[in-house]
């Protein structure tokens, strides 16, 4: 072997390496919920790979994790399903379900059989096709019989795995749902907000319509999930079994959902219904309802379809999640930050177990989207936790009573001017002593994760305000017990609780104080990290933007937003009066107590299986000796304590030059 070939066979090898441990990784994180390293650190990872493989295109293969992100398409060629993808007939209440298996029984004419009862996911159905173990085409369902082949948009969903390993014939068709996670839409919408830019009103519209980006850059950085539901081979499903589907799907790395059941009769399912109601909101992805599967692949196949369903399955659908009601008007409520947020109200309707009479529209522009008017019947939609929105209206229900509705170009509490900068879809009232304003500071302020001040609700605070008794943060430490006591159905011995909390609320410390001041950008987490480092306000107030840039996860932007606040007049007078209220501006007593000069200021890592802790317990034993706990490791790291098993991390560690500690040497510095 020449020089060149040596050369080309040690770059193919770092490749395949490369390829291989963000293939692992995809795994830990998605299958095992064991992730080794950061986002940021698979991301440097990819980074790498890639670069090997634009300087070498020769050695790019189509299951390559670079081949996630594309560029933009031009369109999407439509696709035929070789078997249709057939919708699923719905029950709605457990004599529905108690039906479809009286109508199984009789198909089965006397034979045992079991069911499967797995989660409907709320996304929309895409089936993936592999040939020789590649991943070569993915279709959204369409109409059942053609859709819209969208791999490039595919590819980018990382719990999708672009190559198979394990027992697979030359073709195979994975179907399943793609979905946005509760918690990444969140974090988008949250990032909308704070850009003045519009926010998405679901998680299922929202994930539609990005897997029909053009752009699959743009639906890469939306981080779409993906949990398989059934396996065919041809034509033909290529297991006895519903349920050896998801064996099979594991081993061949997807993100299988957990929450399945195979169940001996109908009662059994009907639990797993009632149970996994229970628990539909504590999950990080919508669903509406469980599916319900004969297991057996023969009675499948002798059971058949009817025109439209298939007779082996049927959905049990949950408490509607969508209603339509008539819209009466539309209110303007304000924010602590001034936002100006519309809400629809409603002639009152059932909607998931609840009785709905308000809805959000979001702000000026998403009215102008649903073309709503007043009087109008609207579609409104509840998803999880978030309250509900109004999803569009209903114009055939118009009968031309209904009046058109302008925006207000005033604020609606202190009728001061509003402003909506260029670029912003959010409107906020310029007048920073407005009553609505000033309501939403001092409820952040009293908050639980703030200065924590019982009893002081937002009843109280309105009365408060309304009266100018309380014109900021600052006014609560002045407040007497009697001015409380005169407020109508406020007794003694209440206004007397209230005046405690507050003055308890002065020892809250430094951590605290920073969360309540509401400084922008600057929540729990960083409130936290600020207090460690500065451990009093005066020491923070001083620090100018490259020391606050300096520490490990605070950004310019933050920063900047910290320094900013700090050199405002009103935070300075704010700060001032806090002071001369005695409320502590240093890092609390408990903490100061507990600080560990071999803790303060070092960044720690945990990785691998602990005995004594879960590394939530030890992240805090740290913490509170001054320690910062980050997830991942840099050289910014001054110390990796390793469990059993502890992987890439101590391998990263070791090669920094990273000082490694053993459970037991942690044990020994913590006591």
């Amino acid at each position: 072997m020449n020089l060149f070939e040596h050369a080309e066979e040690n770059i193919k090898e770092e490749i395949e390496n490369l390829r291989a441990e963000i293939r692992r990784h995809n795994e830990l994180y998605y299958q095992k919920s064991e992730p080794e390293i950061a986002d940021y650190e698979f991301d440097k990872l990819l980074e790498k790979l890639k670069q090997l493989e634009e300087e070498n295109p020769h050695l790019v293969t189509p299951d390559s994790p670079t081949q996630r992100v594309g560029g933009k398409a031009e369109g999407f060629e439509s696709f035929t399903h070789k078997v249709p993808m057939m919708s699923l007939d719905n029950s709605y209440n457990i004599e529905e379900l108690r039906k479809f298996d009286e109508r199984c029984q009789k198909l089965a004419d006397g034979r045992d059989f079991t069911y499967v009862a797995e989660l409907k996911i709320d996304g929309l159905s895409i089936s993936l096709h592999y040939e020789k173990g590649i991943l070569v085409a993915g279709a959204t369902r369409g109409d059942g019989i053609t859709g819209d082949d969208v791999l490039s948009n595919v590819k980018t969903i990382r719990p999708i795995p672009l190559k198979l390993s394990k027992d697979f014939p030359d073709e195979i068709e994975v179907r399943g749902e793609v979905f946005m996670p509760r918690s990444v839409f969140e974090e988008i919408n949250k990032d909308l907000a704070e850009k003045g830019e519009k926010t998405y009103a679901n998680p299922r519209n929202f994930a539609s319509g990005t897997l029909r980006q053009l752009d699959s850059a743009i639906v890469a950085s939306r981080r779409l999930d993906m949990f398989p539901y059934d396996v065919w081979a041809g034509n033909q499903k290529p297991f006895e079994t519903h349920e050896e589907n998801f064996s099979w799907l594991e081993k061949n790395g997807f993100n299988v959902n957990p929450n399945r059941e195979v169940c001996e009769n109908i009662d059994e399912v009907i639990d797993f219904c009632n149970k996994i109601e229970t628990l539909r909101e504590s999950f990080d992805y919508e669903i509406d309802g469980v599916v319900v599967k004969v297991n057996e692949t023969a009675l499948q196949d002798e059971f058949g379809n009817t025109s439209k369903f298939p007779r082996w399955a049927i959905s049990y659908k949950y408490p509607a999640m969508q209603a339509t009601t008539k819209l009466n008007d539309i209110t303007v409520q304000v924010g602590r930050t001034g936002a100006l947020t519309p809400v629809a109200e409603l002639e009152p309707v059932l909607l998931a177990g609840t009785t709905v009479s308000r809805a959000s529209l979001h702000n000026e522009d998403e009215i102008k989207r649903l073309n709503i008017k007043l009087g109008d019947w609207v579609l409104i939609e509840k998803s999880g936790e978030i309250i509900p929105q109004v999803v569009k209206v209903v114009e055939s229900k118009r009968d031309g009573s209904e009046k058109d509705y302008e925006f207000p170009k005033q604020c609606p509490i202190c009728e001061s001017d509003v402003l909506r900068p260029e670029g912003e879809a959010v409107t906020r009232c310029t007048n920073e002593d407005c009553p609505a304003k000033i309501k939403g500071r001092i409820a952040y302020f009293a908050a639980r994760k703030a200065m924590d001040i019982e009893g002081l609700g937002s009843v109280l605070i309105e009365t408060l305000v309304d009266k100018e008794l309380v014109k900021d943060v600052a006014d609560l430490y002045s407040l007497e017990m009697q001015t409380l006591a005169d407020f109508e159905r406020m007794a003694e011995k209440s206004a007397t609780n209230v005046i405690n909390q507050i003055q308890a609320s002065k020892e809250r410390g430094l951590q605290r104080l920073l969360f309540g001041l509401d400084i922008r950008h600057v929540g729990e987490r960083y409130s936290k990290i600020l207090a460690n480092q500065f451990r009093s306000i005066e020491n923070l107030s001083k620090a100018t933007v490259e020391e606050l840039d300096a520490i490990p996860e605070i950004g310019e932007k933050v920063a900047q937003s910290i320094y900013d606040y700090f050199r405002g007049e009103k935070a300075q007078k704010l700060i001032e009066r806090l002071k001369l209220s005695d409320v502590k501006m240093e890092v609390d007593e408990a903490s100061s107590a507990n600080l560990d000069e071999r803790f303060v200021g070092k960044t720690f890592v945990l990785t691998g299986k602990l005995e004594n802790f879960t590394r939530t317990e030890a992240a805090k034993l740290i913490e509170e000796r001054g320690g910062r706990v980050a997830s991942s490791v840099s050289k910014n790291t001054d110390y990796l304590v390793a469990g059993e098993k502890a992987g890439s991390k101590l391998a990263k560690a070791e090669k920094l030059g990273v000082n490694i500690l053993s459970e037991r040497d942690l044990n020994e510095m913590l006591n």
